[in-house]
């Protein structure tokens, strides 16, 4: 058994992913329904916090609207000159224009101006009431600051009605002294719209508006208007007054409930909403039979899906396990027929990609070391071939010399100092002044042989002088821009050589005034320094491409040459390359 069970992974798997799928299957069954429930809970809770927000959204609002009014009441001109002096005439319009504003908000009962003014007749009302005792609970006289009443009672052409409303002192807006007091009445059964629209809890649950002393002043349930919050749920008066809005569950069993409040922060009102828990009992069971069936399902099927799976993941790779065992380093790994696209499919695929790659890097690696060979088999003929020139320059110089002929011996002695750098006693990096030195020994014979035909402007940052790099890669652009660029102008030329560091980055510039290039030409120009394999490149082009070679051979793909031209414009070539240190020989990326 412990053989089968070691030596199988169709063993290991099948009892493994059973175990670890069938156990947790089973207790997510007996855990799925607290956690339900306690998810539901808590959605129910925070979607009747949403509601209560939008209920206290609509109230707020009719609280500014409120505000507002009497605040344009207040400020016309007509109503404060009624009110120093009253007058029959505007009397007339002050009704007109206080009932035009009733008329237009459903939840406005009625709108009174109290006078203090001894002339004054009445109070200014926008409707007849035929009873009220809201003189009874309010001293208008006593009032210093706008203020809102309790709900009591009043009998118009409606009948009896249970209102409450805003009272504020009005006072002249020239020396601030009481006028009097402006009343806005708001209607109580209006008003309990609010809390009917949206439904909290889907209409079962309860909402009651309280005032700051914790009276409720609108209800959903009609009984409760009027009479203290703590004469209906006990304690809850306590449990208000730590945020301004929260959750928390009153009573126990059957007549347990969610309280949740909701404070407005304008005037210190409250709304309260009572959610019954056998809402939440009742979704529970559903939870509860959703899981149960959930579970048995998915436990038969994991045992189903398990057995699938193990034999299409474990054939492949029993497949792949005898291929890689009979791998051959010196021939293609063997190829599998892959027949599917999940995983399995796709490692086969890449398996089979692999196999081919690996064959295709061979024959890369091999190219590629043949170019280099090649490369550096140029550059040290390159090397060898001045030898035989340098030793004899060496002796013309002298000769000149002794002759006085100084400036043929300039000229010899410039060249000779060119072919000794091209030497450079095998080595392939020099230091960017000595590659800068070569150039100005090259630039002296060609100005020698060209008078007055071109200038060559240096811009070096001076920091990277001791900096090495790979030689002669400048000079070959500077003879191709002097060659095909100035020297086929009818004018002086302009070649100017830009180095400099940016990051950890050398960048070099060889920039020329010449005849530049048509796009046809540039076009040949940059194909040329990349020709398909076996295939010669271009006569004119070719001092570019060995130095655009050996640069991507030693510095990698992106240092190789970038060429841009304009045609009766200029040529500009340019190459990055990283920063050596040290001096670095046969150095390759």
């Amino acid at each position: 058994m412990v053989k089968w069970f070691g030596d199988s992974l169709r063993s290991k798997l099948s009892v493994i992913m059973l175990m670890t799928t069938l156990i947790p299957l089973l207790f997510l069954g007996t855990f799925a329904f607290v956690i339900s429930s306690n998810i539901t809970e808590e959605k129910a809770q925070q979607a009747g916090l949403d509601t209560l927000a939008q209920m206290d959204a609509k109230f707020r609002f009719i609280l500014q609207d409120v505000e507002n009014m009497s605040l344009f009441l207040i400020g016309q001109s007509e109503v404060q000159a009624y009110m120093n002096r009253p007058d029959e005439t505007a009397k007339i319009k002050i009704l007109g224009l206080m009932t035009n504003l009733v008329y237009s908000k459903d939840y406005i009962s009625n709108i009174t101006i109290f006078s203090n003014n001894p002339n004054a007749s009445d109070p200014l009302s926008t409707s007849t009431i035929y009873k009220t005792n809201m003189l009874e609970m309010v001293d208008i006289g006593q009032i210093k600051d706008k203020t809102w009443t309790n709900l009591y009672h009043i009998q118009n052409y409606l009948g009896d009605r249970r209102v409450f409303s805003f009272i504020r002192p009005y006072r002249s807006y020239n020396n601030y002294q009481t006028l009097g007091w402006l009343s806005i009445t708001l209607d109580e059964q209006v008003l309990s719209r609010i809390w009917s629209e949206p439904k909290l809890a889907e209409g079962h649950g309860q909402v009651a508006l309280l005032n700051t002393r914790n009276d409720i002043m609108s209800a959903t349930d009609k009984s409760w208007l009027t009479l203290p919050v703590e004469s209906i749920f006990p304690g809850v008066s306590k449990n208000i007054q730590a945020k301004p809005f929260g959750e928390w569950t009153y009573g126990q069993g059957k007549d347990k409930q969610n309280v949740l409040y909701y404070r407005e922060p304008s005037i210190g009102w409250t709304l309260l909403g009572i959610i019954p828990s056998q809402l939440y009992r009742a979704q529970n069971r559903y939870i509860l039979q959703l899981s149960g069936i959930a579970v048995v399902l998915a436990v038969l099927t994991n045992v189903v899906l398990t057995l699938f799976v193990i034999q299409r993941v474990t054939n492949p790779l029993r497949v792949l396990t005898r291929l890689l065992s009979k791998i051959n380093p010196n021939e293609p790994l063997p190829q599998y027929a892959a027949d599917s696209r999940d995983e399995i499919g796709r490692l086969a695929q890449s398996y089979n990609m692999l196999g081919t790659h690996i064959e295709a890097l061979k024959k890369q690696l091999i190219h590629e070391e043949t170019r280099k060979k090649e490369a550096d088999m140029r550059a040290l003929q390159a090397q060898i071939n001045p030898h035989f020139l340098y030793n004899t320059l060496s002796s013309i110089h002298w000769i000149a010399l002794l002759a006085e002929e100084e400036r043929i011996a300039e000229m010899v002695g410039a060249l000779s100092d060119f072919l000794r750098f091209s030497l450079n006693k095998g080595k392939e990096y020099c230091t960017v002044a000595q590659e800068i030195a070569h150039i100005r020994n090259y630039v002296l014979v060609q100005s020698i042989r060209f008078p007055d035909e071109f200038e060559v402007a240096y811009t070096v940052d001076a920091a990277l002088n001791n900096t090495y790099m790979l030689k002669l890669l400048l000079q070959p652009l500077v003879e191709n821009a002097m060659i095909h660029g100035i020297q086929k102008k009818e004018v002086k030329g302009n070649i100017a050589i830009y180095i400099e560091q940016k990051g950890s980055m050398i960048h070099f510039k060889v920039m020329d005034d010449g005849i530049g290039m048509t796009e046809e030409q540039l076009t040949a120009v940059r194909a040329s320094l990349n020709p398909q394999h076996g295939l010669p490149a271009a006569d004119a082009s070719y001092g570019m491409r060995n130095v655009h070679e050996r640069l991507q051979l030693h510095y990698g793909p992106e240092s190789g040459l970038t060429v841009e031209s304009k045609w009766q414009a200029g040529t500009c070539v340019s190459f990055v390359i990283p920063i050596l240190e040290e001096r670095h020989e046969n150095h390759d990326r």
